[in-house]
């Protein structure tokens, strides 16, 4: 791949999640860094020390950034300025994927997709569970999905605070329940509440969709252990992954060997970082002018069913 091939990237945000962008833009074949925007000179030296000499230097604003010619920028800001700082740099011509979730706000996020639309520019939103390998090798298979199970817990960390747990960890198993389902969902029941944050911090959701499909999900940031795992029922058919250890195991219901029986269903897991895998689909999506992997719509739809879920909890609480 020639240099005039590369496309120029950049990043807004080097905190936790934006630091591991940060290195992944300085090692993806199409990417060609230009620089990045971060507000803490502490974090900002780091990342300079760190990826400088692959061209990662520091811009004092979204606009230098632009103005350096950066095409495909990576928002890794918190939550509550996603918006701001994505309509920028759609605006100044850049493709752009947003961290989940999309924003706080229907009305923003409303805002963001048909900007991008009118631009003609790329938008993706980072729900990285759509990459991770194992959940990879199971969604073609999950073709009739009759009941979802998912516990996303993990230990409580000083970050991300702006948000509640619902669209701070939740939104990834919603998003991976729509992507599934595919049918709009007819019932909420949800019981959440906060206790080491003045938000939600736990949060229990049974969903409805249309034709029957019920998904129960359960969400904590004040766990002691990370647990990360998904499982799908349908006819004949039961998934286990385990999201954090990046595997699988599958049960088939045997009809023709003789007596019905349950056998173990070997699944092909193909090794792959999630964000790495992230990064280059919009990469690519920007190079081809194509569909990114997690549209603004998807990023949207995952807004949209967490936001229905939060008054559905005060509901429940008052009763």
């Amino acid at each position: 791949m020639t240099e005039h091939a590369k496309i120029r990237t950049g990043i807004v945000g080097c905190g936790f999640l934006g630091r591991h962008h940060a290195r992944i833009l300085t090692e993806l074949p199409l990417s060609d860094p230009v620089g990045f925007v971060d507000a803490s000179d502490a974090t900002a030296a780091e990342i300079e020390a760190k990826h400088g000499a692959k061209g990662l230097t520091r811009c004092r604003s979204v606009k230098e950034l632009l103005e350096r010619g950066a095409r495909a920028v990576v928002v890794a800001t918190p939550t509550s300025t996603h918006a701001e700082v994505a309509a920028e740099l759609l605006e100044g011509g850049a493709d752009v994927l947003v961290e989940k979730p999309l924003t706080t706000t229907l009305a923003e996020a409303d805002a963001l997709v048909s900007l991008a639309r009118s631009k003609g520019r790329v938008l993706q939103v980072g729900h990285i569970e759509r990459f991770n390998p194992a959940v990879v090798a199971v969604l073609p298979h999950v073709t009739d999905v009759k009941f979802i199970e998912a516990h996303r817990l993990g230990v409580f960390v000083p970050r991300a605070l702006d948000v509640d747990v619902v669209l701070d960890l939740l939104v990834h198993d919603l998003d991976i329940a729509l992507e599934v389902v595919r049918r709009p969902v007819t019932e909420i029941r949800a019981v959440g509440v906060p206790i080491l944050s003045g938000k939600v911090d736990i949060a229990s959701v049974r969903l409805t969709f249309e034709g029957g499909c019920v998904a129960n999900l359960t969400a904590s940031r004040v766990s002691h252990e990370k647990t990360r795992k998904f499982r799908f029922f349908q006819p004949d058919w039961y998934f286990s992954i385990d999201t954090q250890k990046r595997d699988v195991t599958a049960y088939r219901l045997d009809r023709w060997t003789g007596p019905p029986r349950i056998v173990e269903w070997p699944v092909r897991v193909v090794p792959a970082d999630p964000l790495t895998e992230e990064d280059a689909a919009f990469l690519a999506a920007c190079r081809d002018r194509s569909e990114p992997a997690v549209t603004g719509e998807a990023g949207r739809a995952a807004l949209k069913l967490a936001l229905d879920i939060l008054p559905e909890m005060g509901r429940a609480s008052a009763t």
